[in-house]
């Protein structure tokens, strides 16, 4: 054990952690929550550190012994992320968590220097820095890169469902609204909406990053830089951007992009609607593939039930569902916490960017699944084509021949049987049958050229 103190008092630390008192105490004053700080965002924390310490190193404020070590430190994140161990919903908007940021670089950096000399969590690795400007351009550069990832997935799904709409485009089917025949489609062509949804998701999510990469690095507490030369305020940001290889920009105003996040209630927004989009479609699927409808076959990833033999869910459309919904509950507190900044700080953006990349991280997950499970799927043309057969609503053409009321009348009096409403009707208004079934068979009419047989 190693004694460290602060201004509260003294306490024993572990020998073989590289965390430190500040760290000790918020590990008793915030019990875990089971949530875990976002990989990105770890690294995004150790990127802005080290470069914090090259430009106070090129400006002057830190020598080399002490720039090289921290850099080192920083570059091992990977290793040293196990010691990053404050929960991601702690008191005091983030300062834990840099401080446990700060105590482990600084605790390597020492090691590195064979504890010959010590390196200082806040003189040397947090020099000229803030929790209120550090921590929320972390979250920014690590939703940025996670956005980036999500929009991968995002396209890759939209080829697969595209290559099915190619697939499918001539196999005829019946349309369904409010759960209830309507007129004929394609399946191709619902496929094809699907696609055409998630193509804007895939534009919003990728345009939206010209607002989020606006950071507040530099203003340090409440965005007026106090404690910072002008010189490092004017650099550090491109020094990050050089660090982190994410194109990243200083705000025009420091002190709003300290204490406004509406920027983050705009991603989660249009993370909801992907969310959305993406519940749609799987529940579209699930009632393709259902038993009643069964138009599609849906693939066979897992056994559906511990009593019934041989059933098969579908269980990766409804674990897009839990995800997506997920989201949509995640925006709602992420724009509520948004909304709860004080003057110059919101205490909440530790939560906000938390469930920021949590939804994001959920998307990607359904994306990938969503994705593989379409690639399975393939379709029941028989059934397609018997559903449209079946279908009374192949008489809607006929409303332009004989009106509203006169084709409802003819289908109550025909028990809805599409050939004996054809002949009532012939027969009411001394037609040929074959002039009205052509009505009905015309590209115009049924509006894909579907023919009764």
């Amino acid at each position: 054990m190693r004694i460290e103190k602060d201004f509260i008092g003294e306490v024993e630390i572990p020998n073989d952690v590289y965390y430190g008192i500040h760290t000790y105490r918020a590990l008793n004053n915030f019990p875990s929550t089971g949530e875990k700080l976002n990989d990105s965002f770890i690294w995004a924390l150790f990127m802005i550190k080290k470069a914090a310490a090259i430009l106070n190193f090129e400006l002057g404020y830190l020598g080399e012994k002490e720039k090289n070590s921290i850099v080192q430190a920083c570059d091992e994140w990977e290793i040293l992320k196990d010691h990053i161990v404050v929960d991601p919903l702690s008191g005091g908007a983030g300062t834990s968590i840099n401080m446990n940021i700060n105590e482990v670089i600084a605790n390597r950096a020492t090691e590195l220097l064979g504890g010959k000399y010590i390196i200082h969590p806040l003189d040397h690795v947090n020099m000229h820095q803030s929790t209120n400007d550090v921590f929320p351009t972390a979250g920014k550069i690590a939703i940025i890169k996670e956005l980036r990832e999500l929009v991968d997935n995002v396209i890759k799904l939209q080829d697969s469902i595209q290559v099915k709409e190619k697939e499918y485009i001539k196999i005829r089917k019946i349309g369904r609204t409010q759960l209830m025949d309507a007129v004929p489609i394609l399946l191709g062509q619902e496929f094809g909406a699907w696609a055409d949804a998630l193509s804007r998701d895939r534009w919003r999510l990728y345009k939206v990053e010209e607002r989020i990469r606006s950071v507040n690095i530099g203003g340090t507490a409440i965005g007026t830089g106090i404690a910072a030369p002008k010189e490092y305020i004017l650099k550090i940001t491109n020094k990050v951007r050089e660090i982190t290889k994410i194109g990243i920009a200083k705000a025009e105003n420091l002190i709003d992009a300290t204490q406004n996040l509406d920027v983050f209630s705009e991603v989660s927004g249009l993370l909801k609607s992907l969310s959305v989009n993406l519940i749609k479609i799987s529940n579209d699927i699930r009632i393709l593939g259902s038993n009643a409808v069964n138009e599609i076959i849906l693939p066979k990833v897992q056994a559906g039930s511990s009593i019934m033999p041989g059933k098969v869910n579908p269980v990766i459309p409804e674990y897009v569902i839990q995800l997506s919904a997920s989201v949509i509950s995640f925006d709602n507190l992420i724009t509520y916490s948004s909304s709860m900044g004080n003057l110059e700080l919101n205490h909440l953006t530790p939560m906000i960017i938390h469930y920021t990349l949590k939804s994001i991280d959920f998307l990607k997950k359904a994306t990938y699944s969503l994705k593989n499970y379409i690639d399975l799927i393939h379709p029941n043309e028989k059934k397609c084509e018997e559903n449209l057969i079946k279908s009374f609503t192949l008489v809607t053409p006929l409303i332009e021949m004989f009106g509203y009321d006169e084709v409802s009348n003819a289908l109550k009096e025909s028990n809805f049987d599409i050939e004996e409403t054809v002949k009532y009707l012939a027969e009411k208004k001394n037609l040929k049958f074959e002039e009205i079934m052509n009505k009905i068979n015309s590209n115009k009419a049924a509006g894909l050229g579907y023919r009764l047989k």
